[in-house]
């Protein structure tokens, strides 16, 4: 079944929401390189172990990330790697905006 317009701006939405926060992006670029637990993303972020469980139950629920257990671990990893060209997309977006403003900001100091 083909999803209507409504329906896909809904889950692009749910997309949206996932990716909301500076943690679950961090999260997001930590899982680029594959499976990861949550004590080496802990690790890795500097974040408590509650706050990272909190944002990938987030991540799951939107589906971005996917949870597979080995033994008593479980890894985490990305649903799909595309996600992660749309964050450097929307960064490159983000720099282009930044460098604007700040070159708007250096003309409007030199005519002072």
């Amino acid at each position: 079944m083909i999803p209507s317009q409504d329906e896909l701006r809904q889950l692009h939405a749910n997309i949206c929401a996932g990716i909301a926060d500076p943690t679950r992006i961090a999260i997001l670029y930590a899982l680029r390189e594959g499976l990861t637990n949550v004590s080496t993303l802990t690790e890795q972020l500097g974040l408590p172990q509650s706050t990272v469980s909190r944002h990938l139950a987030v991540l799951r629920t939107t589906n971005l990330v996917r949870a597979e257990r080995q033994g008593q671990n479980i890894y985490y990893q990305l649903t799909d790697t595309r996600v992660i060209e749309a964050l450097d997309l929307m960064r490159e977006v983000l720099h282009a905006r930044v460098t604007r403003h700040a070159n708007a900001l250096g003309a409007s100091n030199q005519e002072e």
